[in-house]
């Protein structure tokens, strides 16, 4: 599901996929207005997929953090509120779901956007981040078996 979710840099908020032109995206906003648009090659385009936050040892993929967070808080909304929240509790609360989080390269405003996205994939019914685990470590185990 999270491969058809789109965040397009300089817009706020989320998209959802709904065509593809020939030069161009059709996507809706994950909003209540579900207002539609065109999103351009000049555009920078990114699928949720292909997110992933830095840790010590790797990156680990954005449908992981969001599964820890859903965790923490029992499949609702997150507790902190991200416009509101100070660097420190940002910080904190991503430790608490990402203990390994890299110090370095991880920043309160990558925070703030990770919980706000968080918080739109929710309020839209978007939760089900587990069956996207799956089938990325089904695809990984193919695509091993392949290259043998």
């Amino acid at each position: 599901m999270l491969e058809t979710i789109l965040a397009i840099s300089g817009k706020p908020g989320l998209f959802r996929l709904v065509s593809r032109g020939n030069q161009n995206l059709i996507v809706e906003t994950l909003d209540a207005q579900k207002k539609r648009m065109p999103a351009f090659a000049a555009d920078k385009v990114i699928s949720l997929a292909d997110i992933a936050m830095y840790t010590d040892d790797e990156e680990v993929p954005l449908r992981q953090v969001f599964k820890s967070i859903q965790t923490k808080e029992n499949g609702g909304p997150a507790s902190l509120n991200p416009k509101t929240a100070s660097r420190v509790e940002l910080m904190s609360y991503l430790g608490e779901v990402l203990p390994n989080f890299d110090r370095d390269h991880v920043y309160p405003t990558d925070v703030k956007k990770l919980l706000q996205w968080y918080n739109i994939l929710i309020a839209n019914g978007i939760t089900d981040f587990e069956e996207a685990l799956q089938e990325t470590q089904g695809d990984n185990v193919d695509d091993r078996k392949g290259e043998d």
